[in-house]
């Protein structure tokens, strides 16, 4: 009886219960379900954002009254990288140029040829530009004599498979728009079969630098006047005739445009009776060299030597290069002494270059005067934080978008070539080479020269 009265007690309990809460409930004091309100109530989408981005940091500006760095503190930043143990027994060669008056602000071992790796690049550069000119461009052409089609190679390694595009500086102009070119002035003149030819005589001498060590084969192509865009094998692979493969890729098309091809390509300088039936044009030189600075090609820059061969009128050959890159150095006013230069590109361990050099070129190129030759150079050098090769370096820290250089890397060397904004708006020239830490030290070279010289001089505030 006892058991029964709790149990009659406790659902009279929760009948009172749950009508006061369902009454709550209906006036929206509670949580529920009911409501009192009017059944129209619109209901609310989820808030939008509106805090405005976050835009970027700008790059520091150059400022006309802009103070010189302290040399002494400038110095204590060389000396401070040169004994950073990351480099661990390497030497370290630094040159800093004041851009505005040319005076060198610090000179740490600056006069010691050291190995400049792909920092090389510079002064051939400045050799192309200056003795050839940024608007200079190359010529395909395919000429013909008798009822041979020559295809003859100008120095262009960028060559699109079939159709260029007029707004690139890669693949600028088409080997398929060739060869629809020529078809069509074949056909003019009734001609519609012939055999075709390689005419790639404009460089002499091997495709292969004997400085180079084994195993660069998959940095760098066969050296020939002719290629279908090289860029397009960023991990090696590079074909063994990239000429003749360009050859008969234009042998293919002439037969799509409908005109027979006999034989195979066959390899021979076109005649002197050879009149021309189509060219097409690359994009101009200083296009060509911001692709290759900012990715550091090798086959590009040693094609760019070659034909600064050929335009002083040296062999286009390696040793050919070399002489007229630092001929046109000296005609520039450029000291050269203790330069050894076995190659364009920088592979070779052989190669001995003085940072001050490199710093003096940059300086040069950066200068109010320098023309269009020296801001095609500037425009070319990969950026902090930004592309090329220095598109994951320095970002997030003083020296993104303030630092624009030429890197080098080899096994055991590491270098950086070029200008550097400081915090105070100055504009300054500089080359570090670390040359000769162990094998495998690469990395912890490249943090060392970002670290404790080029970060901090970006920061710089130390107007003297």
């Amino acid at each position: 009886m006892h058991k029964a009265q709790i149990a009659a007690l406790t659902a009279a309990t929760l009948v009172v219960v749950g009508a006061y809460y369902g009454l709550a409930d209906a006036l929206d004091l509670v949580p529920g379900v009911l409501t009192a309100s009017p059944a129209d109530y619109a209901v609310q989408p989820f808030p939008t954002a509106s805090a405005a981005a976050r835009e970027p940091d700008a790059a520091p500006g150059l400022a006309a009254d802009a103070p010189v760095p302290d040399a002494g503190e400038l110095a204590a930043l060389a000396n401070a990288l040169a004994g950073d143990e990351r480099v661990g027994k390497a030497t370290t060669g630094v040159s800093i140029v004041d851009v505005a008056s040319g005076r060198e602000l610090v000179d740490h071992g600056a006069g010691a040829p050291l190995t400049p790796a792909s920092s090389n690049k510079v002064p051939v550069a400045w050799a192309a530009l200056s003795l050839m000119g940024a608007d200079h461009t190359l010529r395909t052409t395919a000429v013909l004599d008798g009822s041979t089609v020559t295809l003859v190679g100008g120095g262009d390694v960028l060559l699109a498979e079939d159709a260029g595009d007029p707004d690139a500086a890669v693949g600028r102009a088409g080997l398929g728009d060739l060869a629809r070119q020529a078809a069509a002035q074949l056909k003019e003149q009734g001609v519609t079969s012939v055999s075709v030819a390689l005419d790639d005589t404009l460089f002499t001498g091997p495709t292969w630098n004997d400085a180079w060590a084994s195993g660069n084969e998959s940095w760098v192509a066969p050296i020939q006047p002719l290629m279908l865009d090289v860029t397009a094998y960023p991990s090696g692979g590079y074909p063994a005739d990239p000429a003749l493969d360009a050859a008969g890729v234009f042998a293919d098309h002439l037969r799509g445009a409908g005109i027979e091809v006999t034989g195979a390509v066959s390899r021979s300088a076109a005649g002197a009776e050879a009149t021309e039936l189509a060219a097409v044009e690359s994009a101009p030189l200083a296009d060509i060299l911001s692709v290759s600075l900012k990715a550091s090609d090798n086959t590009m820059t040693e094609v760019e030597g070659r034909l600064v061969a050929f335009a002083a009128g040296e062999e286009a050959s390696f040793a050919g290069a070399t002489r007229a890159v630092l001929g046109q150095l000296q005609a520039d006013g450029f000291d050269t002494s203790g330069v050894t230069m076995l190659d364009s590109c920088g592979l070779a361990l052989g190669n001995q270059v003085p940072a001050r050099l490199l710093a003096q070129i940059i300086a040069r190129a950066a200068a109010d005067d320098a023309g269009t030759a020296g801001r095609s150079l500037i425009a070319a050098l990969p950026v902090g934080g930004l592309d090329g090769t220095l598109d994951d370096r320095y970002v997030g820290t003083a020296g993104a978008g303030a630092v624009r250089a030429k890197t080098g890397s080899l096994d055991t060397v590491a270098s950086l070539t070029g200008t550097v904004v400081t915090a105070d708006g100055r504009l300054l020239a500089f080359s570090v080479i670390v040359d000769g830490f162990e094998e495998g030290g690469l990395y912890s070279a490249r943090l060392a020269i970002d670290d404790a010289l080029l970060t901090p001089l970006a920061a710089c505030g130390c107007g003297g």
